[in-house]
C-alpha cells in the first residue's frame, strides 16, 4: 500500500516539472500567478505530500507498535488525496474554479481518513520524540488543510485579499509544521537504522527539534497572517531554534555512524545544505522586499523552492532505502529469495545504483536551477529545473520498479531447484 503513494509521487514529481516549463515565464515576473501556484501545488500536493503520506503509512507502526486502523482506509485515504492533489493545481492553472472546489472537497475528505485511520495508533504512549513528532505533524497536516479550504472558498468569495504574506502564512503550516516536520520526527527513527549510527546521551536536539519547530510554526504563520511582525520574528527565532536542532541531530547521527560514506548520506547532507540555503534566501528577502517588491517576492519564491529541495531530496534518497525494503519483503512472499547470480536477494539487488547516482545528481541540479531560475526571474533556468524533475520522476519510477516487478513476473515456485536454476540464468542473460 505505501508502494502506492511512492508511485503516485514520482509522477507527482513529472507533473510538477511539467508545469514549471510551462509557469516559467510567468514566474519571472509574477510569481504568484495562477500557472505558477499549479506548479507548486503538484510539488506539494502530488509530490512531497503523496510521499511523505506513503511514509506515514509505513512507518508510524513501526515507531508506535500499533497497526493503523484499517487497510481499506489506506486506500480510501489514496485515491482521495490523488483526486485532490490533481484536481486542484489543475482548477489553478486553467482558473476553473470548480475544479478547485472539487480538489478542495477531495483533500478534506483525505484528512478525515488519514485521522481516523492514524490516530489510534499516534495515542501510543511512551514512544519517544518520533511519536510526539507525527503527532504534532498530523495536527500540522489538518491546520494546512483548513487554511487550504478557506483559501479555496475564497477565490469565488472574495472575502479577503490573498496577498502574498496571506499565501506565506498557508504555505509555512505545508512546508514545516506538516512536511518537514514529518521528516524531522521519522528520521530520529530511520537515521539510526540507515546510518547504523547509536548517538550517545539523551539526544536533546531530535527532542528540541520536534517541539520548537511545531511552536515556531504557531507563533510565525499568525504572525504572518494578521501582518504583526513581532510575533513572526518570534516566530522565526523558535523556528530556526528547531531546525537547527534537527540539523546538529543530523550531525550527531553522520558523526556516529558506521556505516561506510554512501549515495544515501549524499543525500542526506544535500538536502541538509537546501535548508540552509533556503534560510538564507529567506532572510534575504525579508532584507529586500522593503524597497524592492518584485526582488524580494523573486526571493521569497526561490526560498520556498529551496525549502521544498529540503524535503525533494531527502524524499528521493530515502526512497531508494524503503523501497527496495518493501519490495524485498514482498518478494520474499512470493518466494523469490535469491537474486539472478543466485546469491541470497539483497536490497541493492532490486534496483541500479548507477541510474540512482543519475537521480542525485538530475534533482539536486533541478533543485538548484529552480532556485536560481526563480531568484534571479530567468525562465531558462526555472524551465531546466522543470525539466530536469521530470527526467528525475521518470528514472525513479522505473529504477525502482522494473528489476522487482521482472523478478516477480519469473518467479518460480521454490523447491524446483533445477526450473529455479534456469530462471535465474535467463534472468542473467
Amino acid at each position: 500500500m505505501p508502494l502506492s503513494f511512492m508511485a503516485a509521487a514520482s509522477m507527482g514529481l513529472v507533473a510538477c516539472g511539467a508545469a514549471w516549463v510551462w509557469a516559467a515565464n510567468a514566474a519571472a515576473s509574477d510569481p504568484t500567478a495562477d500557472r505558477v501556484v499549479a506548479a507548486a501545488h503538484l510539488g506539494m500536493l502530488a509530490t512531497l505530500s503523496m510521499g511523505v503520506l506513503g511514509a506515514l503509512h509505513q512507518f508510524t507502526p513501526v515507531v508506535t507498535g500499533r497497526p493503523v486502523r484499517s487497510v481499506r482506509l489506506a486506500y480510501a485515504t489514496f485515491a482521495s488525496w490523488l483526486g485532490a492533489a490533481w484536481l486542484l493545481p489543475l482548477g489553478f492553472a486553467t482558473e476553473h474554479e470548480a475544479v478547485v472546489e472539487a480538489g478542495g472537497g477531495l483533500a478534506a475528505v483525505a484528512v478525515l481518513l488519514l485521522v481516523t485511520n492514524l490516530s489510534a495508533s499516534l495515542a501510543a504512549r511512551g514512544k519517544g520524540s518520533p511519536v510526539v513528532g507525527l503527532r504534532f505533524a498530523l495536527g500540522g497536516f489538518v491546520a494546512t488543510a483548513c487554511f487550504g479550504v478557506v483559501y479555496v472558498a475564497d477565490r469565488r468569495g472574495n472575502w479577503f485579499d490573498l496577498s502574498g504574506h496571506v499565501v506565506l502564512a498557508h504555505a509555512t503550516i505545508g512546508l514545516f509544521a506538516w512536511l518537514g516536520l514529518s521528516y524531522v520526527a521519522v528520521a530520529e527513527k530511520l537515521w539510526p537504522m540507515f546510518f547504523l549510527a547509536h548517538v550517545p546521551g539523551r539526544r536533546l536536539p531530535g527532542r528540541v527539534a520536534v517541539w520548537a519547530t511545531p511552536l515556531g510554526v504557531a507563533l510565525l504563520s499568525p504572525g504572518l497572517l494578521i501582518g504583526l511582525p513581532p510575533l513572526a520574528y518570534a516566530g522565526v527565532g523558535i523556528l530556526a531554534v528547531g531546525l537547527g536542532s534537527h540539523l546538529l541531530s543530523l550531525f550527531a547521527h553522520t558523526r556516529h555512524r558506521r556505516r561506510a560514506p554512501d549515495l544515501h548520506l549524499l543525500f542526506v547532507v544535500t538536502s541538509a545544505l537546501w535548508l540552509v540555503t533556503g534560510a538564507a534566501l529567506a532572510l534575504a528577502a525579508s532584507i529586500v522586499i522593503g524597497h524592492d517588491h518584485h526582488r524580494g517576492t523573486t526571493l521569497a519564491a526561490a526560498a520556498v523552492a529551496a525549502f521544498g529541495g529540503w524535503l525533494l531530496e531527502t524524499l528521493v534518497g530515502h526512497a531508494h532505502k524503503v523501497v527496495p525494503f518493501i519490495a524485498w519483503a514482498s518478494l520474499r512472499s512470493h518466494g523469490v529469495d535469491k537474486n539472478p547470480a543466485g546469491k541470497p536477494l539483497m536490497f541493492s539487488d532490486l534496483y541500479d545504483r548507477r541510474w540512482a547516482v543519475v537521480t542525485y545528481a538530475a534533482v539536486t541540479a533541478g533543485i538548484a536551477s529552480l532556485c536560481g531560475g526563480l531568484a534571479a526571474a530567468t525562465p531558462v533556468l526555472t524551465a531546466l529545473g522543470g525539466g530536469l524533475f521530470v527526467v528525475t520522476g521518470l528514472i525513479v519510477a522505473a529504477n525502482l520498479s522494473t528489476v522487482p516487478l521482472h523478478m516477480l513476473s519469473t518467479r518460480v515456485p521454490l523447491g524446483d531447484p533445477v526450473t529455479e536454476t534456469a530462471a535465474y540464468q535467463g534472468l542473467s542473460r
